[in-house]
């Protein structure tokens, strides 16, 4: 049997088109409704044959295991089942140190499912938020926004640092105002803080890695960030674009020109309901402190 030309372009065309309704189906339907429970080690040292990734763990008698569970860009519109799978897994992580790295909610009406989402968090020793560009253009003030995170057991850093004790080992936190919408203020983070042997930095914007600009004293260990959800559609991993503030950054870890920065592809969605290519992500870092 033989296919004229019209054939194979109706043939072509409707491949096409299946192709895309697949894709449609499962950006909409499926991928932004998964859970990737990420792990990850930090705090070993490099061995002297391989690259930046390959680590050599400390033994327990050299380190204090810190478990940090990283949630990010939640978006908050409900607490639907995707996000009691992310509480079911911070409970199950049992965790030191709880970060939310901004972008909790997207406009106003996320503020009780914020307010939900905050209360049915594990009790760990530890809970502390950031806000992003999007806490910040919903209208919701921040003093408010504070309250509701105190009320829960959260401390809500804006240009602020606290102490995080295990053990016999400390590590500074500092939380920045938002890169793109806020006014980060270095000044103000370190005032009348001492330094410190571990310094974790929580970012929204990834960007905000480039631009730190430290006091020499207080150089980053770790920076944690969010924001870019690893491009929201990303076919085959290639993200097609990336939010302002995210410069160069899109996913996972960065081990060059700067302090080691982990950027994690959060969990809820934002200006479209679709993520393709970019499972959203709850991260667990243990962070093995020399």
């Amino acid at each position: 049997m033989r296919l004229n030309r019209r054939d194979l372009l109706r043939g072509g065309a409707a491949l096409v088109a299946g192709g895309a309704l697949t894709a449609g189906i499962d950006g909409l339907c499926l991928t932004p409704f998964k859970l990737d429970v990420s792990h990850h080690h930090f705090g070993a040292h490099p061995t002297s044959t391989g690259g930046p990734e390959t680590e050599v763990m400390p033994t327990p008698a050299e380190s204090r295991r810190l478990r940090i569970a990283h949630v990010s860009d939640l978006h908050l519109h409900r607490v639907g089942p995707l996000e009691e799978r992310v509480l079911e897994a911070l409970h199950s992580l049992a965790p030191d140190l709880l970060v939310i790295t901004g972008d909790s909610l997207s406009a106003a009406r996320g503020e009780g499912p914020l307010v939900d989402f905050l209360a049915a968090c594990p009790d760990v020793p530890h809970r502390l938020a950031i806000v992003g560009n999007w806490e910040i253009s919903s209208g919701v003030p921040v003093e408010r926004l504070r309250a509701h995170h105190e009320r829960h057991g959260f401390d809500l850093l804006v240009n602020r640092s606290v102490r995080v004790a295990l053990g016999d080992r400390s590590v500074r936190v500092t939380g920045f105002d938002d890169f793109r919408q806020g006014h980060p203020d270095p000044v103000a983070a370190f005032a009348g803080e001492e330094p410190c042997d571990h310094h974790l930095v929580l970012a929204h914007c990834p960007l905000h890695r480039d631009k730190l600009a430290l006091p020499p004293e207080h150089p980053a260990d770790l920076v944690l960030s969010g924001h870019t959800h690893g491009g929201q559609v990303a076919p085959g991993g290639v993200a097609l674009l990336t939010p302002p503030g995210s410069g160069r950054y899109v996913a996972g870890w960065y081990r060059d020109g700067g302090p080691p920065l982990f950027v994690s592809r959060g969990i809820g969605t934002s200006t479209v309901p679709i993520r393709i290519g970019s499972v959203p992500e709850l991260a667990c870092i243990d962070w093995h402190l020399a």
